[in-house]
């Protein structure tokens, strides 16, 4: 097909999604909670030698559109090879971000802690995305001293021109738990996240030379595959214990590769034909899931809607039955879901469908795009379906009182009050001794007079803040409203609702 013809076929079809689904309406409620993710990668090198000005107005510009497209997550990929787009004592700067590795940014900024402090000003959350044993990439040609693979070149392995940390050895989930801690203390994240690095993709006539490894640490275990999982299975436990103990209310979340297992290795699998986490990356997920190992979880679903090796209808509802103990966000891929059109409709692409899809299954509480900069050029129209329709409503993150239940106390002395910047009501944040009691947000909630409260309702939001006030649409002050304000801690628990009457 001719590109430009392409093209305008994309754009089309973007709008009439627009269109058909307006129609929808009434059918597709605004949800309350809703994990609404982004993926920022370094990997590719958008950033690599930009320099700290136009690194950080490129960034400001995705933010700012993504917030504007109902984003409320970040993930922001921090540590690609064993280095750091943030200042480390254990792992140097990474080559993604200045061009060569160990080499600190100039002028001299700490990339997660500006993203950290944006997103939270847009009332975001800022999730750090780590690499967990990828030591080198193939792209990367020279190591900093200080780089865990010049300091201990016996605690990793080449396979297929990159090194990695050997699973197989204690000392290596030690030393990644160590940098995640280190992350976690000392900046104000909110998640901790990893994708679906575990051992490496296998790669035809490469094998993992584990066999020292497999001899000495194998603690009776025969078959090497059950040893290799055995491995990944210890270390995503320490992680999140890791991470946990540092800090309760730091979110653990993992990105696994689409596929658990075909159906044709186990009865539990997928009817699909492709790579398998749990035979080919040595990736136990629904282990995981099923013991709390992480607080959610996101398969890369990044195939169209009747892909013939990996059906995107047949595993989401795979993974929708069988990873129901923690939240489920759906990895979704902008570029693929915009070139695909629609099987009922071929005027249109599957952005529809598919979210149409997320809605009806009961154990799906969101999506992740990848990837930011494919929402923010708006390609095949989608940033503009999520501003306009899908996400145009603030939306609170998933319940997680598995990892704690209580909330803050309702807010206090609600009061308007005219201002230089016009009418405004105001709150007071109750009191608090601990994380889980105190106010980190607030949600407002707007009705008409003779409205049902129903704090359920995601539409009824007008705002999720951290400031202790919001503007009101004054208009002639002859209509009555009911304005509801609750607390979130971190983990956006929600207190109860405290009341204020306002005529507008």
């Amino acid at each position: 097909m001719d590109k430009m013809k392409k093209c305008r076929l994309i754009t089309h079809a973007g709008l009439a999604v627009i269109c058909l689904l307006l129609s929808f309406g009434s059918v597709v409620a605004q949800p309350k909670r809703e994990f609404r993710g982004a993926w920022i990668q370094c990997v590719n090198g958008q950033f690599q030698g930009m320099g700290t000005e136009k690194m950080q107005q490129t960034l400001t510009y995705q933010l700012d559109e993504l917030q504007k497209d109902g984003v409320n997550v970040i993930i922001f990929q921090v540590r690609a090879e064993c280095d750091a787009l943030y200042a480390s004592s254990i792992e140097p700067w990474s080559c993604f971000l200045t061009g060569q590795q160990g080499r600190a940014p100039s002028p001299y900024w700490d990339p997660l802690q500006w993203m950290i402090e944006q997103c939270h000003l847009r009332g975001m959350e800022l999730h750090a995305w780590l690499n967990p044993y990828r030591a080198k990439t193939k792209t990367t040609k020279q190591l900093s001293t200080n780089h865990v693979a010049i300091r201990y070149p016996e605690r990793c392995f080449k396979y297929d021109d990159m090194l990695i940390l050997n699973p197989g050895m204690p000392e290596n989930c030690e030393y990644i738990c160590d940098v995640a801690r280190d992350i976690v203390t000392r900046y104000d994240v909110d998640g901790i996240h990893m994708d679906d690095y575990f051992y490496p993709y296998p790669v035809a006539g490469q094998t993992i030379p584990d066999d020292v490894q497999f001899q000495t640490y194998n603690n009776g275990i025969r078959n090497r595959g059950d040893w290799r999982r055995y491995n990944v299975n210890k270390f995503i436990e320490r992680f999140y214990k890791t991470v946990h103990d540092a800090k309760p209310w730091v979110k653990v979340g993992i990105s696994p590769f689409g596929i658990y297992r075909n159906k044709r290795s186990a009865a539990i699998g997928s009817d699909t034909n492709g790579l398998q986490n749990y035979d080919d990356l040595y990736a136990d997920v629904l282990l995981w899931v099923n013991n709390g190992w992480l607080d959610y979880v996101a398969p890369q679903l990044y195939w169209e809607i009747g892909h013939r090796a990996a059906n995107y209808d047949t595993l989401i509802r795979w993974w929708n039955k069988y990873a129901s103990n923690r939240p489920l966000v759906i990895g979704e891929d902008v570029e693929r879901t915009v070139k695909a059109m629609d099987l009922a409709d071929p005027n249109v692409h599957q952005m529809g469908a598919k979210y149409l899809l997320r809605h009806e299954m009961k154990n799906v509480k969101g999506a992740i795009l990848w990837y930011a900069k494919a929402v923010v050029d708006n390609i095949g129209n989608y940033g503009t379906v999520l501003r306009d329709y899908y996400w145009n409503n603030p939306s609170l993150q998933p319940s997680m009182t598995f990892i704690d239940k209580k909330a803050p106390k309702k807010a206090v002395r609600m009061k308007t009050v005219w201002t230089s910047d016009g009418y405004k009501l105001f709150w007071t944040a109750p009191k608090g001794k601990k994380w889980n009691t105190q106010a980190w947000q607030y949600v407002v909630y707007r009705f008409e007079k003779g409205e049902k409260i129903n704090l359920e309702h995601g539409a009824n939001i007008v705002a999720i803040t951290h400031e202790n006030y919001c503007s009101l649409p004054y208009l002639d002050g002859k209509k009555q409203y009911v304005y509801v304000v609750t607390c979130l801690n971190r983990i956006h628990n929600e207190s109860k609702p405290a009341k204020k009457k306002v005529r507008l």
